[in-house]
């Protein structure tokens, strides 16, 4: 049984258990291969083999705009979110990618990084507060300064797990990575020769094994924008947790909480108790998500 490292069109890349990588194609299959799968591979070639099968997956981490989605990962047990005070990071951007994350029930640690520049990173970590209360982890550490500090706070969060990581251009992540998993760069130059140089692109998501051997790391490109109209209406109040407490005590039981008169959640968003650029972004998603089913 091997494991998609790298997924690029119909080239996935497979790590094999003898330590091998396979430049493969899907037998039967088209486009629903992702990184982290664990596939059932037959060796071709040196360097080629054919994917037979795919096994069930325990996750599926993907985006998705009005015309097509992206599967990012799979199998992933755990999301960090790679911040940083400057340049200053999206606060929708995390938020969306949050939300796909609790639609798999999957974590959330947010890593505020470059804590060493201290006056951005105070308002980072006033921006990050809100975050912190509803429940996500969120962590400081600086790579520049104190990279012996970053993996030995880091590294026991990670063993065990397959994380994805997440984040804008200008947030540190690569070097975040680098510091995390000394062999990265090579594991690149690898992934590249084994799918042939060129066709591999910075708009994959890539699997990384720490040196511990336990527990890997995925990390998907640098997002400017990150979609979620594959999500339901359901889904999508689920995955604001300061709505629970207002869920089911609408006047009517399928409420949108967009229009409807007597909506708990709207009466919250009226007295301050649920944010209102939160209840902006759950507007937003539900409107997208309604209009996207009307057309289906």
């Amino acid at each position: 049984m091997g494991r998609v490292v790298a997924a690029h069109g119909r080239h996935d890349l497979v790590l094999m258990p003898d330590g091998s990588l396979l430049n493969c194609v899907t037998r039967g299959r088209k486009g629903d291969v992702a990184c982290g799968d664990y596939v059932a591979a037959t060796r071709t070639g040196d360097r080629s083999g054919v994917i037979d099968s795919v096994e069930p997956r325990s996750a599926l981490f993907m985006r998705s705009d009005g015309f097509k989605s992206k599967v990012l990962a799979s199998n992933v047990d755990q999301v960090w979110g790679i911040v940083a005070g400057a340049p200053p990071f999206s606060d929708e951007l995390v938020s969306r990618a949050a939300i796909e994350a609790a639609r798999q029930s999957l974590p959330v640690t947010l890593i505020l990084n470059k804590s060493d520049l201290s006056d951005a990173t105070a308002i980072a970590r006033a921006r990050l507060a809100p975050f912190a209360a509803l429940g996500y982890q969120v962590a400081e550490v600086s790579v520049k300064s104190d990279g012996e500090g970053v993996r030995a706070t880091l590294l026991p969060k990670l063993a065990g797990h397959t994380t994805l990581f997440f984040g804008e251009s200008g947030m540190g992540k690569s070097s975040l990575l680098n510091l995390l998993v000394p062999n990265a760069n090579a594991r690149t130059r690898d992934i590249s020769a084994a799918l042939n140089s060129g066709r591999h692109t910075t708009t994959d998501a890539r699997l990384y094994d720490l040196e511990s051997g336990d527990g890997v790391i995925i990390d998907t490109p640098g997002f400017q924008e990150f979609g979620l109209n594959h999500l339901t209406p359901g889904q999508i109040e689920r995955a604001f947790p300061e709505l629970a407490p207002y869920l089911g005590h609408c006047k009517f039981y399928n409420c949108t909480h967009l229009v409807e008169p007597g909506c708990a959640v709207r009466e919250a968003v009226a007295r301050g108790a649920v944010s209102a650029s939160r209840y902006a972004l759950f507007s937003e998603l539900t409107r997208a998500s309604l209009r996207a089913a009307s057309m289906t």
